[in-house]
């Protein structure tokens, strides 16, 4: 016979009857986090051959042909890719802690997705569930993720959208802090993996309220960013998904790292259509494809990053719609009398 799981969810269930010990034998299953949810609550476990396994609260229960869909290879297979991306993004240094999550489509209304609480670098296929279109878990073993209503959102909005990923990655997270979108026109990768990402305004994680926030959104931008949280991003499979965090992150840092050096360059107006052909002849959305390259560029990307942010390059456009150089550093007169005053002295020494 084959061992009853025993569940985080059936271990708070089991601490709200106020016993202090559990009892289990061979029998009975017991998930890491339910033992740890048990531990929190006091409860000691205690091994006993001939104990009577506890009768388990009532669950959400799949249908057959959920239990089929959950076990098929095709489920088995995006099980495996999802927990490979986990230990990528955890690697990558994306998410700290139990941090971050991901889903996919499985089917109609059916979806896989990461459990709560556990770090996204060590799962295994066995942790992942299935939840339906409302939210509901039906099968699992591991309480899915409490963020996945803002998945949902996604899904709704976005029939095309198959994969949905979210971490925490630093660069991306420095923007987010900042509730400032990175500008675009910079590297062509962006424009034309990506496109032109976003920033939602803050609301509570795994709230409503933030799902709501990102449904308008999610049609247009595949990777948004969270304000004050993190970065969310949608893709065509589960890779594609993670792909748009890795090349949004990547860029934000290149434009924090940026901002320390002299100069400003865009990619000029006239080539973002080359970009945008390039992209669509990939089959990837983007909202700018009917745009004139005139409203590609209305505004200068450097204005936009540095503007009123405390940037310390110096940008000097003649014309925002034009590329530069690299800009000229100018000295304020007395720094100026100073330095020409020492470059005397020095002349005057090497002709002696």
């Amino acid at each position: 016979m084959n061992p009853q799981l025993f569940s985080q969810s059936d271990a708070a269930a089991f601490a709200q009857t106020g016993a202090k010990e559990f009892r289990y034998n061979r029998d009975l299953r017991i998930t890491p986090a339910a033992r740890d949810t048990l531990t929190e609550a006091g409860i000691k476990l205690v091994f006993d051959p001939e104990a009577t396994p506890p009768a388990l609260p009532a669950r959400a229960a799949g249908s057959p042909s959920d239990e089929a869909l959950f076990r098929s290879p095709e489920a088995e297979k995006l099980k495996r890719e999802i927990c490979d991306i986990g230990r990528r993004i955890w690697a990558r240094e994306y998410c700290d802690g139990n941090g971050g999550n991901i889903s996919c489509r499985l089917g109609p209304d059916r979806f896989l997705v990461t459990p709560t609480g556990v770090s996204k670098g060590f799962m295994t296929p066995d942790m992942i569930s299935l939840v339906d279109g409302k939210g509901n878990q039906l099968l699992g073993s591991w309480k899915r993720s409490s963020e996945f209503t803002t998945h949902l959102a996604i899904y709704e909005s976005t029939p095309e959208a198959f994969s949905v990923c979210h971490a925490h990655p630093c660069h991306a997270g420095a923007f987010a802090i900042k509730q400032l979108p990175p500008p675009g026109r910079l590297i062509p990768e962006l424009e034309v993996f990506v496109g032109q990402v976003v920033v939602a305004p803050y609301e509570t994680p795994g709230s409503p309220e933030v799902a709501a926030s990102i449904r308008p959104l999610a049609p247009k931008h595949q990777s948004i960013i969270m304000g004050l949280h993190g970065l969310i991003c949608w893709g065509k499979s589960v890779e594609d998904a993670y792909f748009k965090m890795e090349i949004t992150d990547a860029y934000c840092r290149t434009c924090i790292l940026a901002q320390s050096l002299p100069g400003a360059a865009s990619i000029p107006c006239d080539k973002m259509d080359d970009l945008l052909a390039i992209k669509k002849s990939l089959g990837l959305p983007d909202n700018r494809y009917d745009l004139k390259p005139a409203s590609l560029c209305e505004v200068d990307p450097w204005e936009t990053l540095c503007g009123n942010h405390g940037c310390s390059s110096p940008v000097t456009p003649a014309n925002p719609m034009r590329d530069t150089g690299p800009a000229r550093a100018t000295l304020p007169p007395e720094a100026e009398k100073l330095v020409q005053l020492i470059t005397d002295q020095i002349l005057a020494s090497l002709k002696k």
